[in-house]
């Protein structure tokens, strides 16, 4: 590896391969390259390109698939290109040899993609193609169904940098206080004894020899890992974490999460239902932290100087920040893809903003979108019901409103209570829930 990390030349999951829209295509971003993910009508593999037409550099990702080509179309003046990135089509052509005369020039850039342990992994150097074949992905072995795992994935776009998020996963000591009650307890806090094992410009492992033995696995630039053994050497648990730069003060997170017990749990636990009630409350538990923490450490410019670190705890993250002053000078490249791109503000972010569960993720994850508008259709069907039952109530004779009044009154009751639960209990669960640390 050279002196200077090259984050471009790397393989990043963009997203769970289950959260992707075959019927349009979606935006996304990486080290702020704008990107259009979408699926070919004749292919059964997902497609990336630069989210910018040729012609007059309108966002890809504003069109649409062509019913009769399966090309992707440009809303703004309906150039189609094909799975390569070719040009297929130019409505206002008049001369039929321009697509060939001009390949070169009117071509979509295409990035290298790939499907692997449920993810879809994009390389954001579109002039390094063979590169990105020789170079394997940072998978996880946890992701693997005949060494008995089960995993769930996860997906979320935070609002601070990159380095912040390393620095906070590689740093299990947060979590007794920070996730109390979620995932720890403060009241079981206890010296964390780590010892940096292996390091090296291309990895850095972390053994921790406490009542759980973990094993913690930083591969740059974005896969986070933690392997915990429960009790006996077969009961193992999985945290991977893939770290993804979007834009200054802008990531995404893509976690999965495995284990090799308690099988009949994952199968019965709906996906959507693991996301509102574990993994966010997790990234709320940092949120604002991470948020406080980042500004802070903008104004006083150095960590070395801010930072006060004199426990072993700290010794990954003191890594980390070493690998990252050596090898990337402290900052990531966004000269190269986001030129435009404003530096991030040190403003404070309102908490609604912050803790927005729904630009975040829900409208991107299809196992949320799937369930909130679930909860609008049972939410509208019982407002029908209820009003439907208040009208029987009402046209029954006075002999029977005793006898069947009573019972559809009680079913009435019921059902308001029901939708009372879905729309102020439920319902916010996918759009914003405060976390307030002090009331935990």
């Amino acid at each position: 590896m050279s002196a200077t990390f090259n984050f471009f030349q790397h393989w990043y999951p963009i997203l769970p391969v289950e959260d992707l829209a075959a019927d349009r295509p979606i935006s996304a971003t990486l080290l702020g390259l704008p990107l259009v993910i979408w699926k070919p009508g004749n292919d059964s593999n997902y497609c990336a390109f630069l989210d910018r037409c040729p012609h007059r550099l309108a966002p890809l990702s504003e069109g649409r698939v062509d019913d009769q080509t399966g090309h992707l179309e440009c809303c703004y003046h309906g150039w189609q290109f094909d799975a390569t990135g070719a040009c297929a089509k130019i409505p206002q052509t008049e001369n039929s040899q321009l697509l060939e005369q001009k390949k070169e020039q009117i071509q979509a850039a295409a990035l290298p993609t790939c499907e692997a342990n449920d993810l879809f992994w994009v390389w954001p150097d579109p002039d390094t193609a063979e590169l990105a074949a020789e170079t394997p992905l940072p998978l996880s072995p946890k992701i693997d169904s005949s060494q008995g795992f089960v995993w769930s994935s996860y997906m979320r776009d935070l609002p601070y940098d990159w380095q912040t998020l390393v620095e906070n996963v590689a740093d299990p000591s947060h979590v007794p206080f920070a996730h109390h009650g979620v995932q720890g307890s403060r009241d079981r806090a206890s010296p964390i004894p780590m010892e940096i094992t292996e390091l090296t410009p291309e990895r850095m492992i972390a053994e921790v020899k406490r009542n759980f033995p973990t094993t913690i696995t930083f591969e740059p630039p974005c896969r986070l890992e933690y392997d915990l053994t429960l009790g006996s050497p077969e009961k193992r648990v999985g945290l991977i974490t893939y770290c993804i730069p979007l834009a200054p003060g802008k990531l995404r997170i893509v976690a999965q999460f495995a284990r090799n017990f308690a099988l009949r749990a994952h199968y019965l636990t709906p996906r959507w239902w693991e996301h509102i009630r574990i993994r966010h409350q997790v990234l709320d538990g940092d949120m604002m932290l991470l948020h406080c923490q980042e500004n802070a450490l903008a104004e006083e410019g150095n960590w070395k100087t801010a930072y006060n670190m004199p426990t072993n705890a700290d010794r990954l993250v003191i890594t980390f920040r070493k690998w990252f002053d050596q090898y990337c000078q402290s900052q990531l490249p966004w000269q190269r893809g986001a030129n435009k791109v404003p530096e991030a503000s040190a403003a404070e972010a309102p908490r609604e903003v912050l803790l927005d569960r729904y630009h975040q993720h829900t409208q991107k994850c299809q196992s949320c979108q799937g369930a909130l508008k679930r909860i609008h259709q049972l939410q509208s069907g019982t407002l029908v019901g209820i009003a439907g039952l208040i009208l029987i109530i009402a046209l029954l004779p006075d002999a029977y409103r005793l006898q069947i009044g009573l019972p559809l009154s009680a079913i009435a009751i019921l059902s308001a209570v029901a939708w009372g639960w879905l729309r102020y209990r439920l319902e916010p669960q996918f759009h914003f829930v405060d976390y307030i640390h002090a009331e935990r």
